[in-house]
Parts: C-alpha cells; structure tokens; sequence
C-alpha cells in the first residue's frame, strides 16, 4: 500500500520535471507515472506545487482559465467534467502583439469569451445568475494552449498538473457587459493567415460561457482559493483547437464581441 510519504515524494517529482520543462522550454515525459492518469487530487496538487514556484520566481497570478468545457474532448479524456489552471501575469498579451514563438513547445490556439470580474466569487450558491452579476465585462480572446508533455501525450492528470495545458493568451479592446452580449448566443470564426479554421459558437462551451464561470467559480472555492475581483477568466474553447507554427497570423471574430488578432514569431522571447 502507498503511503502518505511516498505520494508526496512522487508528487514533488511529478511537479519537478514539469518545472523544469517549463524553464529549459524542453519537453518531458508524462507525469502520469509519479500520479497514475486520472487520480484529480493528486494532479491538482502538483499543480499547487507548480504554481508555488512560478510564484517564488516572481510570477503573480491574475486569473484562471477553464479547459475540457468539450464534450467530445472530455470523452476522448475519459472524464466527465472540466479542469482549470492558474493564470499569471506573464501570459498576457494585448490586441495586435508579436508573440515570441520561441516561449512555446507545442502551441495550439482556440478561441474563447474572456470575462472581467467586478466582484469576488467566494461566498453563496455560486449559480449563474451570480456569476451574471459579478461580471464585469466579456472580451474576445485568444487563448495559446501548450503542453510541457512531448507530443501533446496526455492523460487527464497530466493536464491538469501542467496548469491545464496552459501557454499564453491575447485579449481584445472591445469590452461588453452581458447587458450588452449574450455569451450563449455568440458565433466564432478563427482564421489563421487569413484562412479560415475553426468556428463555433457559446453553446459549444458547457451549454453556455456562464456555466463554464459558475463550475469554475465552486471548483475554485472547493479547492479553497475562489476567484477574486479583477481577475481574468478564460471561459473555455468556442470550437475545435489548431496547432500554431513561427510566423502565423491568427484572427479571432466573436459576433458581439469584435476581434483579436496576434503574429507568432521567431526569437525575442518574453520573459
């Protein structure tokens, strides 16, 4: 029988390599060996650790983004439910930005609504006409998906300890409040060098944005650290990801939401 001891040791080393895949830009091997492929508690706490040392090297975090809102992605993971990660402060970027290639592994990109907290989200029943109101704004966003896993070869521990599968992510300037936009009802095209890849629509993310808000709001409470006024939430992918190379140009257009555009290019990593 494992004990208390040995998990933890195998959860440190867990956490480990994927720092150090992480600050050597170097792809690793899964984790799943140290934390088995679907044991959540254990991987949420190696995400712990993982974001202990992005903190102890100077990270701050401003958000959280919610990933696996897919139905069809969930069965392919074989689980029944979300995951999240922690966004920082470096991950940011704004409309019409180069982003620094080089920073990523294996990038993909996916579009998403992003939301503005005006409130914090620590406190009630946490449903969505709570989450209506502690909204501030929506935004079109960008998000960069990447993995530290060689070869995207991962099971659900293996994301969720590796922050979600977390990269970068660009926001838009056109900022609604859901007095302005339904995130339900919005539509979605992403083009990358003008062609277009990937549509949807805010059905595809839970049934609606809100709802990906509100399990991430009691997911977040539940693990004791709920989310807070001013952050940043990306809501989950409005339809299907597409792997991103040096030089691609990639155009998000959310009906209601406006645009958001970044260039992916060589060298001048952002640090």
């Amino acid at each position: 029988m494992t004990t208390s001891v040995e998990n933890e040791a195998a959860e440190a080393q867990a956490a480990e390599r994927l720092l150090t895949a992480l600050q050597t830009r170097t792809a690793c091997a899964p984790v799943r060996e140290f934390i088995g492929p679907t044991d959540l508690a254990a991987a949420y706490r190696v995400q712990e650790r993982l974001t202990a040392g992005r903190v102890a090297a100077g990270a701050t975090i401003v958000g959280r983004k919610i990933g696996l809102t897919s139905a069809a992605v969930q069965e392919q993971m074989g689980v029944d439910q979300p995951d999240f990660g922690v966004v920082f402060d470096d991950m940011a970027y704004s409309d019409g930005d180069e982003v620094p290639i080089d920073r990523l592994l294996q990038p993909k990109a996916e579009a998403e609504v992003a939301f503005v907290l005006k409130t914090d989200l620590a406190d009630g029943p946490l449903d969505t006409e709570q989450i209506r109101a502690a909204v501030d704004y929506g935004v079109a966003a960008i998000e960069i998906c990447d993995s530290r896993i060689a070869g995207w070869d991962i099971a659900f521990a293996d994301t969720v300890a590796d922050n979600a599968s977390s990269g970068v992510y660009v926001l838009g300037t056109d900022r609604k409040t859901l007095d302005e936009f339904s995130p339900v009802d919005v539509g979605m095209r992403m083009l990358i060098n003008g062609e277009e890849v990937s549509t949807g629509n805010g059905a595809a993310c839970l049934g609606d944005p809100l709802n990906a808000v509100a399990w991430l709001a009691r997911a977040a409470r539940d693990f004791g650290e709920p989310l807070r006024a001013g952050q940043v939430i990306l809501s989950g992918a409005l339809g299907p990801m597409r792997p991103l190379a040096a030089g691609d140009d990639v155009t998000v257009e959310i009906i209601g939401l406006g645009t958001v555009n970044a260039r992916f290019s060589e060298g001048n990593t952002h640090e």
